[in-house]
């Protein structure tokens, strides 16, 4: 079995802290961070994961799954810590997808995970082979004008409008290729039926506004996982860390501490 390939920024932060993964969401990047990193990287290694395709990680050539990519990461990780578990893990949408799948298959690595602005299950498999079928046709830059709108809280691009728009440029050059080999890999991801063997803490953090995840999606993963707890961002829809990066990092601080404490 060939992994996908990822890429992993150096961790910053206190050496000898724990590592925190940060992931992002699909056509995005670790820019998405840019708010939060700097308060996490005070009490944690933090290190940013570029997903296949993007930002620094190539481009796939072969179809992967969200378990494979859950394997690929994981590898990664156990080579920044030593194989020493402990890990923490906080991503976005897809990357809060793959955080619920790190949570089920490597408990050994990771301590915790936060799952933000995503679910169990994110639309189904029809969904997910139009759009990738969509990007390969006419490329990532279809999607620009209908993600403005469901990415962002109306008063997210007023207030934020320069790191909204750096986000939304990212998505027009995102390699079509590598949009799209992660949309098939969520074409064929539901764990709704598996959260209860999840064994370590999980936070599920919402954007009030989020119509692609809203508060119900973060109901369903507190009610299926043993230890799960729910935190809802106010003025933030699908993007919380770019919109309510405060909020964000003191959530992620708070959940985190009480695993690590």
């Amino acid at each position: 079995m060939t992994l996908p390939e990822i890429a992993l920024t150096e961790p910053v932060g206190p050496a000898g802290a724990p590592l925190l993964v940060l992931g992002h969401s699909l056509g995005t990047g670790s820019l998405i961070w840019e708010p939060v990193v700097p308060a996490l990287a005070a009490a944690y290694r933090v290190t940013l994961l570029s997903l296949p395709g993007h930002d620094t990680a190539p481009v796939p050539a072969h179809p992967f799954s969200m378990a494979e990519l859950g394997d690929a990461v994981a590898a990664r990780v156990r080579e920044l810590t030593g194989g020493v578990g402990g890990a923490l893990y906080a991503g976005v949408s897809i990357g809060g997808a793959l955080a619920l799948t790190l949570a089920l298959q490597h408990p050994e690595t990771f301590a915790a995970v936060a799952s933000l602005a995503s679910a169990a299950s994110l639309g189904d498999r029809e969904h997910w082979t139009k759009r990738a079928a969509l990007v390969r046709e006419q490329s990532t830059s279809v999607l620009v004008a209908p993600s403005a709108q469901s990415w962002f809280a109306p008063e997210s691009i007023a207030r934020e409008p320069e790191l909204t728009g750096r986000i939304l440029r990212v998505l027009q050059n995102t390699s079509d290729e590598g949009y799209a080999r992660c949309a098939e890999a969520l074409a064929g991801y539901d764990l709704r039926g598996r959260l209860g063997e999840i064994r370590i803490p999980v936070l599920a953090l919402g954007g009030e506004a989020d119509t692609v995840a809203p508060a119900e999606r973060q109901d369903e993963i507190v009610a299926g996982v043993p230890d799960a707890r729910s935190v809802i961002i106010a003025g933030a829809a699908h993007q919380p860390p770019a919109e309510q990066g405060a909020a964000v990092a003191a959530a992620l601080l708070e959940f985190f501490g009480g695993v690590t404490r």
